[in-house]
């Protein structure tokens, strides 16, 4: 029985549209799992949409539409990812499906019979961009420092709270017993001093009579669950908990990706969540860094802000998983984009590299015997590196190979060596066809239609121009 293996990213919320910070989530996501499936495993990897929360109320009361209605309507756009980014998605979950905010309210019960649901009067300041509470040390100025633009409220009310605070023992053994847990290692350095610093009892409910747009809370009318404690059992519940003989069984745990933003969720609040329901941890989260365009940090106001369709237009769909998966050398830092950069990336390395390279050897093989298959895929060479989420560093490994390739057609001259010695020239064709063919198979998870097109190649001896040169002033 093949071996399970699921992925997820982290829901995008549906109050704008995707940012090529999602999209290269997205794109990771989704050759870590087209990877798996390569090596033989059974594979399921889930995204989705977080649509419930007090952002979310506010846009649809802007826009003038049904809560629902506008959910209905941004989904759409992440649906779009994936044709746009050739995603190939098994579960598409939205937070406002049936299914989820049942296995939400379940969830709940089973916290509250555990004994780590509890009601109290509180007074908080709360960030609605980021949709948590802030203490004056989160704060700069009086702002959250990651949404400067918008103002910090004050919420006082009557809400059920999650025993947090019990948890804090439990989560720093498993981040010792775990050392691998979170990464990048400064990443669960990060949490395990949050969590060493005292963990606060978090509020999960707020008044349906002041933010009527979540999960109702079982047993409560008058109140909905908060936004972080529905859209974290997303993970499960598309895997089909808490329902006997659904997929869980067989995939839970698994493997999440998010931004750092997300760390405290992802990595202290949801394993404690899980500690409380009974259920094993996730098995590793892998945290991004920002991606941030000309140094600065991607915004509206700045009109800098960077769309997966305009990547997609200038480059093409493997072009743009290409440039987005080799943005950052280190997994985990911050990235930074440039279209002159992304110019300068896909003519060196697409138009020159590995365009050249099949252009070459296909128009070379024309003269050469019958391509012979062979079976060229080792999971070991980067798998290591697969397993780290250091994709970029795959593709090195795996532009290595162009440029090593490409030399070997330099300095061997097969189109002189056709005319003088037959048999060398059979032999380094036969190497170099070797090569491509490794390389093709080394690029399905990343670049799976550019892959396909080079095996096609190879076996009909015809190739179209992969990437064509793109000049220079383009935007």
């Amino acid at each position: 029985m093949p071996e399970k293996f699921y992925i997820t990213t982290t829901l995008a919320y549906v109050n704008a549209d995707p940012h090529i910070g999602f999209a290269l989530e997205s794109v990771q996501a989704d050759s870590v799992a087209r990877f798996h499936r390569q090596c033989g495993q059974d594979v399921i990897f889930n995204t989705g949409t977080d649509e419930h929360g007090a952002k979310i109320y506010q846009k649809s009361q802007e826009m003038g539409m049904n809560m629902q209605e506008y959910c209905d309507w941004k989904a759409e756009s992440f649906l779009k990812l994936k044709e746009m980014l050739n995603l190939d998605v098994d579960h598409f979950i939205r937070t406002t499906d049936k299914y989820h905010k049942l296995a939400a309210q379940e969830f709940w019960k089973i916290c509250l019979a555990n004994g780590d649901i509890y009601k109290k009067n509180y007074k908080i300041k709360y960030c609605v961009g980021c949709e948590l509470e802030k203490t004056e040390s989160d704060l700069v100025g009086g702002k959250c420092p990651l949404h400067p633009n918008m103002e910090i409220e004050t919420i006082e009310e009557e809400n059920y709270f999650f025993r947090f605070s019990k948890y804090q023992e439990k989560l720093l053994e498993l981040y010792k017993n775990n050392p691998e847990f979170v990464i990048p290692e400064k990443r669960l350095n990060e949490v395990r001093s949050f969590v060493e610093g005292g963990l606060q009892d978090f509020s999960i409910s707020r008044l349906k009579s002041k933010m009527p747009w979540g999960v109702e809370v079982p047993g409560d009318e008058t109140q909905v669950m908060y936004v972080w404690f529905d859209a974290l059992i997303n993970y499960i519940s598309t895997l089909g908990w808490p329902n006997e003989g659904s997929d869980f069984v067989d995939f839970w745990p698994g493997v999440q990706i998010c931004g750092k933003d997300n760390l405290r969720q992802q990595a202290a609040m949801w394993q404690a969540m899980l500690f409380s329901a009974g259920i094993a941890n996730s098995k590793q989260i892998f945290i991004n860094g920002f991606v941030n365009v000309g140094g600065q940090k991607m915004s509206k106001s700045l009109g800098n802000v960077v769309s997966p369709a305009e990547i997609v237009e200038k480059f093409g769909v493997d072009a743009a998983r290409y440039l987005l998966l080799a943005l950052g050398d280190n997994f985990g830092e911050d990235m930074d984009f440039t279209w002159a950069r992304m110019i300068e990336k896909y003519n060196a390395d697409l138009a020159n590299g590995l365009g050249n390279l099949v252009s070459r050897v296909v128009k070379l093989s024309e003269k050469s015997g019958k391509f012979v298959s062979q079976e060229f895929f080792q999971k070991d060479e980067i798998s290591g590196m697969v397993d780290r989420m250091e994709l970029s560093k795959a593709l090195k490994y795996i532009w290595g190979l162009v440029s090593e390739s490409n030399k070997i057609i330099d300095e061997s001259k097969p189109w002189e060596l056709v005319k003088n010695d037959k048999m060398k020239f059979e032999e380094v064709m036969n190497d170099l066809t070797a090569r491509l063919q490794k390389i093709a198979e080394n690029l399905m998870p990343f670049m799976p239609e550019t892959a396909e097109k080079i095996m096609v190649s190879l076996e009909t001896k015809k190739t179209d121009i992969l990437f064509g040169r793109i000049a220079v002033n383009l935007k």
